[in-house]
């Protein structure tokens, strides 16, 4: 015991051991360094390299260049990271090769119980390649409906209206509903007082309709008067549909409202 610890001490007051030691840090620092700096640089330099191919001729969609740019960023962290454990590991003496043979006899032990994981990974790549979803859509998986934020090989994360981050393992994904890829269509209704002159008040919002082209921006084409909905002895509802770029249908619903609202006013018109 005293042996050891005389050793001990031998080891610590050598000056080649604090040499040593202090050349093993500056050794990782500098290791680091390169792998903040690999990182940053590596992203920049994917993200500069599909800001090129959409201002190509050639038809790029937006969608899918903003998912494969994120993924790419994502698997380049991997690497980069993957290589600096590797590189820190060597420098303290530890055989990576002997360690990665060992590590693929466990990883074949477990393989088995990690079934999940290969799932989540093979739905993810089938998700990116099939282009079912992107990042910026906005799609509904499960009970989650939001923005799509990212998509990874084995996560999506989807972020709602309300700011709740939801983070979904893709193998649990079963049904998506995407609301970004077809135009959307806003259903309205206005109820007007049953003693308005109902031929009339059609006419007139058949003139209004016809003028919501051009003052907004995201409606595919004139919206359609449908007619009278529904009616009792204190109101009487008609409704029209608007055809809009996709996710726009409610902002486009709210907006036509209003103006209708006015316009009816100007016009004589009772609203109920």
């Amino acid at each position: 015991m005293e042996a050891t610890i005389q050793n001990l001490k031998d080891y610590l007051f050598k000056e080649e051991t604090w040499i040593q030691l202090g050349l093993d840090v500056i050794k990782i620092i500098l290791i680091l360094l390169v792998t903040a700096i690999a990182i940053r640089v590596g992203k920049r330099i994917i993200q500069k390299f599909f800001l090129v191919r959409q201002r190509s001729p050639l038809g790029y969609s937006e969608r899918r260049q903003n998912t494969l740019m994120k993924l790419l960023q994502n698997v380049l962290t991997y690497v980069v990271y993957f290589s600096a454990i590797i590189a820190i590991l060597t420098i303290f003496g530890i055989k990576v090769a002997g360690l990665l043979a060992g590590a693929g006899i466990v990883g074949l032990a477990v393989g088995f119980g990690a079934q999940s994981l290969v799932k989540d990974i093979i739905t993810g790549f089938f998700i990116i390649f099939e282009d079912q979803f992107s990042v910026g859509d906005q799609v509904q998986i499960g009970t989650a409906n939001g923005i799509v934020q990212e998509i990874g090989l084995r996560t999506t994360k989807v972020k709602s209206y309300t700011g709740e981050l939801h983070i979904i393992p893709n193998g649990s994904i079963l049904v998506v509903i995407n609301y970004s890829i077809y135009n959307s269509l806003a259903l309205i209704d206005i109820s007007v007082a049953p003693e308005n002159d109902i031929p009339s008040m059609e006419k007139n919002i058949e003139e209004f309709l016809k003028e919501l082209p051009n003052k907004y921006e995201e409606l595919v084409k004139t919206p359609s008067y449908l007619g009278v909905q529904s009616f009792d002895a204190t109101e009487i509802v008609v409704r029209f549909t608007a055809e809009t770029i996709p996710t726009k249908q409610n902002s486009v619903a709210r907006k036509i409202r209003r103006d209708l609202i006015d316009f009816l006013e100007q016009k004589g018109i009772k609203i109920s």
